[in-house]
């Protein structure tokens, strides 16, 4: 399986781009914020949406960019169906927002979800994650190929993730395990509410393992820890708290995954608030406050703009739908 992975004129001229420069700043600004914005993560505390969502809101108010607050708001459950219903009632509605990945693909193309990204109006894509695959730190697996390896000998053993079966975490330990030999509709993956629930299982010995977003892991990891990491989705190592875990590939598995995640918000929003939030989330990116953040989670900018993370979108739809022909996967 591939990697899913994942720029003469005389001096008349110049007042004339001034102004042109002028109007398109005047209608970025037609619309600004009149109450708090709902921020939300469709999961339970303690994934990967949570972790953007909680993220971009606290560099927000530290550096003073928002008109209004960001309040973050968990509506887990369905692997973010529940979520996106909830939003997709709210047509038109320029205060609500939320945190974004693959899964918005996936799920709705295994059946899960009767909406999919077409049904919401993206605002921006903004960074890459990588998929870790986690152990208790008394496991007896110290490499990602013993862990592989104990999966082909025993299809019983289980994997957990945040999502739903045929989406984020379920496609990456799947690629993995097929780079690694094994037959990836064989992996025995089990789906949580959310990469929160996931670590209580994995602690509780339910589950062999976890696959989760490298950002939402980091926090957890280093001396004392009562995880560890065997291998990141990543073409190399990267940096902050993950600095020490190898790649897949550096333990002979030639495999990367990328997760991106970005913001999209409810369906036919006004195009005021989409310029708004365009220009919010690029003075964010450009903030020390987000870049410390960001570097210490392990994400890689990966900023687009409405337009083009809407045509991002639709060429993933068309990825996935292959991979999860492959699996079986395929809602019919």
């Amino acid at each position: 399986m591939t990697s899913l992975t994942l720029k003469r004129l005389s001096v008349i001229a110049l007042p004339l781009a001034a102004l042109a420069s002028f109007t398109t700043a005047a209608q970025a600004q037609d619309w600004t914020p009149t109450r708090s914005i709902e921020f939300v993560a469709p999961a339970n505390p303690g994934g990967g949406w949570d972790t953007l969502v909680r993220t971009v809101s606290r560099v927000l108010q530290q550096e003073g960019l928002a008109d209004q607050n960001f309040a973050a708001i968990n509506v887990p459950g369905g692997g973010g169906a529940v979520a996106w219903a909830q939003i997709a009632r709210d047509s038109g509605n320029p205060h609500k927002l939320f945190a974004t990945s693959p899964p918005i693909i996936l799920v709705p193309l295994a059946g899960a979800s009767r909406y999919d990204h077409t049904d919401f109006t993206p605002i921006a894509r903004l960074i890459t994650d990588y998929s870790i695959i986690l152990v208790s730190a008394d496991s007896e697996y110290q490499t990602i190929n013993d862990l592989f390896d104990a999966l082909g000998e025993n299809p019983r053993l289980s994997v957990g993730g945040g999502s739903a079966p045929g989406s984020m975490d379920h496609i990456s330990v799947a690629g993995l395990a097929a780079a690694a030999g094994l037959d990836a509709s064989d992996v025995n993956y089990i789906p949580f509410s959310g990469g929160g629930d996931a670590m209580t299982n994995l602690m509780g010995g339910h589950i062999e393992a976890v696959v989760t977003g490298a950002g939402e892991a980091v926090g957890q990891l280093g001396e004392g820890s009562q995880i560890r990491a065997l291998g990141v989705s990543a073409p190399e190592r990267i940096g902050g708290g993950l600095a020490d875990v190898p790649t897949f590939q550096e333990q002979g598995i030639d495999y990367t995954f990328d997760i991106w995640r970005g913001v999209m918000g409810a369906p036919d929003m006004p195009e005021e608030a989409v310029a708004y939030y365009q220009d919010l989330f690029v003075e964010l990116l450009e903030t020390d406050g987000w870049q410390d953040a960001r570097d210490q989670l392990g994400w890689i900018d990966a900023y687009q703009d409405s337009e083009e993370f809407g045509a991002f979108l639709d060429q993933q739809q068309e990825q996935f739908s292959e991979v999860l022909s492959e699996l079986g996967l395929l809602r019919q």
